[in-house]
């Protein structure tokens, strides 16, 4: 009897908190590696540039960033020794709050110090080969020469990319409502749509392009033989694309309740009237996320439009990287793009967080 309750003595107490200081060794270890890692970096890179005095000051402020990682790693310590001073002292609740914030500690540590490791091994790519990939993107001089022109012809590519998307939010959801007309009546016309989307999606949009861009001029097509190229472009992409949208139009429509039909035309609406003011409404409102998805897509296909003859600012980087021997203006037409696609990528995010909050899925 007096063994078995020694053991439910024993079970009884409460399991004091794990030690942190091995954790914090191995964060320790892990922030100094990856410090030294980075100062062997900006080390390269010193040397590669050979920098005025200013440039000097700035890699080393970023040796200091790089050591900042330490901070958190020290402190798992300091959270350790508190951890034992307040076990010693019996005082759990406590102890186990030091040991938490010591491994918080730690972790943080471990993870800013691997996104130090992965920018010095950044830095250290450019500055690798005595610098070649730096002097073949990076040309300031030639950066400067090629910005003006680039940047007049990447408003063709803007052009195109708001053209082709008001085309697209028209014939994509003429597409979806012809896929998803009711009864025999609209048998053929689903057919069609199906046709439409799953061949248009199955060829890539260059090759479109080139065929558009070219065939009906060669043909002498009316009406079409007589467009600009710019116009062919957007006719192009808004064939290509309107097969997505159309996708996105359907699946928007699909998920609004069968209800809201059977109310509406409970109520007297005609199917086309149904679609016009209750379910279409509703259903824009869901799809707005993804439909700004396949527009980032495709004002990123504008650089494609040069397989028509179109001087965008792809083409242009092209010529002028020619003459110059260098890649450093096509580096200037992928930073044109990224300045105005990534404002609509954290727009699309902030919308898909107001759908989940507006529908209590956060």
């Amino acid at each position: 009897m007096t063994s078995g309750a020694q053991t439910e003595e024993v079970a009884a107490r409460p399991t004091p908190p794990q030690r942190v200081l091995p954790t914090a060794v191995v964060a320790l270890l892990v922030a100094v590696l990856c410090a030294l890692a980075a100062g062997l970096a900006l080390w390269s890179l010193h040397r590669m540039l050979e920098p005025p005095a200013g440039v000097d000051a700035l890699l080393v402020a970023l040796a200091l960033v790089a050591l900042l990682p330490l901070v958190p790693a020290v402190r798992a310590f300091g959270d350790d020794r508190r951890r034992a001073r307040h076990l010693a002292a019996g005082r759990l609740a406590p102890a186990r709050h030091e040991a938490a914030s010591g491994r918080e500690h730690a972790h943080t540590a471990m993870g800013y110090a691997l996104a130090v490791l992965v920018c010095a091994g950044l830095v250290w790519f450019t500055t690798a080969n005595d610098g070649a990939i730096t002097t073949t993107f990076l040309r300031w001089e030639f950066l400067r020469s090629s910005f003006a022109n680039v940047l007049d012809a990447f408003w063709i590519n803007v052009e195109v990319a708001v053209g082709a998307q008001l085309l697209v939010l028209v014939v994509g959801l003429v597409v979806a409502v012809m896929r998803l007309l009711p009864g025999r009546a609209g048998r053929p016309l689903r057919w069609l749509a199906i046709a439409y989307v799953d061949t248009f999606r199955a060829i890539p949009s260059i090759i479109t392009l080139y065929l558009v861009g070219f065939g009906l001029k060669l043909a002498q097509v009316p009406f079409f033989k007589d467009l600009s190229p710019v116009w062919l472009a957007i006719i192009a992409l808004t064939l290509t694309y309107s097969s997505y949208v159309a996708e996105v139009y359907r699946a928007g429509i699909e998920s609004i309740h069968p209800s809201q039909w059977a109310a509406s035309r409970s109520l007297g609406l005609s199917y086309g009237m149904t679609l016009r003011t209750v379910i279409v409404p509703q259903a824009v409102r869901r799809i707005v996320p993804p439909l700004l998805n396949d527009f980032i897509g495709l004002q990123k296909d504008t650089a494609l439009i040069g397989v028509m003859g179109v001087t965008d600012a792809f083409a242009q980087s092209r010529l002028t990287a020619s003459n110059v021997f260098n890649l450093t203006p096509v580096i200037v037409v992928a930073v044109l793009f990224v300045l105005i696609t990534i404002p609509q990528a954290r727009y699309v995010d902030r919308l898909l967080a107001k759908e989940q909050i507006r529908t209590g899925r956060s």
